[in-house]
């Protein structure tokens, strides 16, 4: 057991991060060695499994991330850009792999990762999913293959607790559908229509967020031209399958060399 890697989770107490401890904890091939909180939180200093509710798991929650990380050979993280790039540098310090599927991470938070991932190993994704990741490669493929006279707009759907949109997957969708058609994807993106916006530039791609319930994931790449579409489709059920993806990335991240990775690296796809 000892031989086993070692998984910190930040972010414990949210719902990636408990779903995170019940697959870890579930596991023959890692161990949980820390869960980390934000100062002030009222898990801190409690053993992670009666703060979730079921039996102690001898692993206590930290407001320390570089003590936990010390002892960890990984890191899993989807928490906030901020708290993100932190982690990143005391994880580099630590020579972690990173695991980071946090989302909302904007041009200046991915900059300052940069300089982590010349030391340690860092896998980052919106989507940490093998269905996702698939679609973004065939989203690049029909992109490539449509020209602009087919328009694109992603349409994707989260619980009502997400806090950023368009999604981490959205963006990523848009991302390989620019590239795809050789076209800078700052410059084409478009969210948020709302009034009289005026007809739809041609080339652009259009990004549409609703917000309910308990809906874990659903993310539609339309192509539409005149009379005809093509619809993908992804429906994520069970938010599980992101945190198995994660795991899935820090066993793969052991052994490689420090850079920045994500997860087609990870499937090989």
């Amino acid at each position: 057991m000892s031989d086993l890697p070692g998984i910190v989770i930040t972010g414990a107490s949210g719902r990636m991060g408990q779903t995170l401890v019940r697959l870890v904890t579930a596991s023959d091939k890692v161990k949980l060695v820390g869960c980390v909180e934000r100062k002030g939180h009222p898990w801190v200093g409690r053993d992670i499994g009666e703060s979730m509710g079921g039996v102690a798991l001898g692993v206590t929650v930290t407001d320390d991330p570089l003590e936990a990380f010390a002892k960890a050979q990984a890191v899993i993280d989807f928490t906030a850009p901020a708290a993100t790039v932190e982690f990143a540098a005391l994880a580099a310090q630590a020579r972690c792999v990173h695991v980071i599927g946090t989302t909302g991470m904007e041009k200046e938070h991915l900059a300052k990762l940069e300089p982590a991932a010349r030391h340690a190993v860092i896998v980052r994704a919106g989507n940490m999913s093998l269905g996702v990741n698939l679609l973004v490669r065939i989203t690049q493929k029909i992109a490539a293959a449509l020209d602009e006279d087919w328009d694109v707009e992603v349409v994707e759907a989260h619980h009502r607790m997400k806090v950023d949109a368009p999604s981490g997957t959205a963006l990523m969708l848009g991302m390989a559908a620019a590239e795809g058609r050789g076209i800078d994807f700052d410059e084409a993106r478009v969210s948020g229509r709302d009034g009289i916006t005026g007809a739809r530039k041609r080339g652009t791609i259009g990004f549409s967020a609703i917000r309910g319930g308990d809906i874990v994931g659903e993310h539609d790449v339309i192509f539409a031209a005149e009379g005809e579409r093509v619809i993908l489709r992804h429906v994520a059920t069970d938010r599980a399958l992101f945190a198995r993806g994660a795991l899935r990335a820090a066993l793969w991240g052991q052994g490689q060399k420090p850079g920045q990775y994500d997860m087609m690296d990870v499937l090989g796809i």
